[in-house]
């Protein structure tokens, strides 16, 4: 049976014999084109391009996937937040870090980190930048805080404050949520 990145690879070969192009030139149409939120994409490559709408959402993602996080990043940190961006920079060196399966999947308000399972989510807040982690039967402490409220899917939250926050105690944190996640 294939995995899923087998499925994934398919995919792209796929829709680079239907639509004539190599997924690096899609890539870099999408950047030229100045255009960051995930449905824009779509719609442009399925008008523009005349693709099918699962062609353009694959397209789309592996092109936010290869930015490393830029344009979710551009999107979520505008305005009065603008000053988080250094903290998602360094919280994302640290994501690279664990290796090259982690699956970047940016939403609205936040950006999910996946491997066979989401395993972490970074989320810009009004004073800090919040990374939500599932470490089941982790005790809590007064960083590792419980999710609670915050949201429903993870178990711990840690308020990152500044970038100098993502230090060994967080990696650590971060890459035990990752090992688990594989």
């Amino acid at each position: 049976m294939p995995t899923v990145e087998e499925g994934l690879r398919s995919q792209i070969r796929n829709i680079e014999a239907a639509y004539g192009k190599p997924i690096e030139a899609w890539i870099e149409l999408i950047r030229a084109s100045g255009l960051t939120k995930h449905n824009e994409v779509v719609a442009m490559l399925k008008s523009e391009h005349g693709m099918t709408h699962g062609a353009a959402h694959r397209v789309s993602l592996v092109a936010r996937q290869a930015s490393g996080g830029e344009a979710p990043a551009g999107a979520l940190y505008q305005g009065k937040r603008a000053a988080l961006l250094p903290i998602h920079e360094r919280l994302m060196a640290a994501v690279r870090a664990l290796g090259d399966d982690v699956e970047l999947a940016p939403k609205r308000g936040y950006v999910s980190l996946r491997r066979r399972k989401q395993f972490a989510m970074i989320q810009p807040a009004a004073a800090h930048v919040d990374l939500g982690l599932i470490l089941t039967d982790v005790p809590a402490t007064a960083r590792l805080e419980p999710a609670g409220s915050f949201n429903a899917l993870f178990t711990h939250r840690v308020r990152v404050g500044a970038p100098d926050d993502v230090d060994d105690e967080l990696v650590a944190w971060l890459r035990e949520a990752y090992g688990r996640a594989g």
